[in-house]
C-alpha cells in the first residue's frame, strides 16, 4: 500500500500503480502539472494522460483515494 504524497521512483512503484489503478501526481519544479493514472513507462518516461513525462525533470507522487 502506498501512502497519499509518497514519492515514486522506482519501476516497481509505476507498475504497481499501473496495474492497481491508483492515481499519479505530476510535479514539475514544486508545481502541480497533471494528475492521471500511468499507462505506460520506460526508464526514462512515464506516460500519464497521453503525455510523456521525463522521469528525470519531474516528480511523481501517489494519490491513492483521489
Amino acid at each position: 500500500m502506498y501512502d497519499n504524497g509518497q514519492e515514486l521512483i522506482t519501476d516497481l512503484h509505476f507498475q504497481a500503480h499501473m496495474d492497481a489503478d491508483i492515481p499519479v501526481q505530476v510535479y514539475y519544479q514544486n508545481k502541480h502539472k497533471d494528475i492521471g493514472y500511468v499507462e505506460y513507462f520506460t526508464p526514462s518516461y512515464i506516460k500519464i494522460n497521453n503525455t510523456y513525462y521525463n522521469r528525470y525533470l519531474y516528480t511523481f507522487v501517489s494519490r491513492p483515494g483521489y
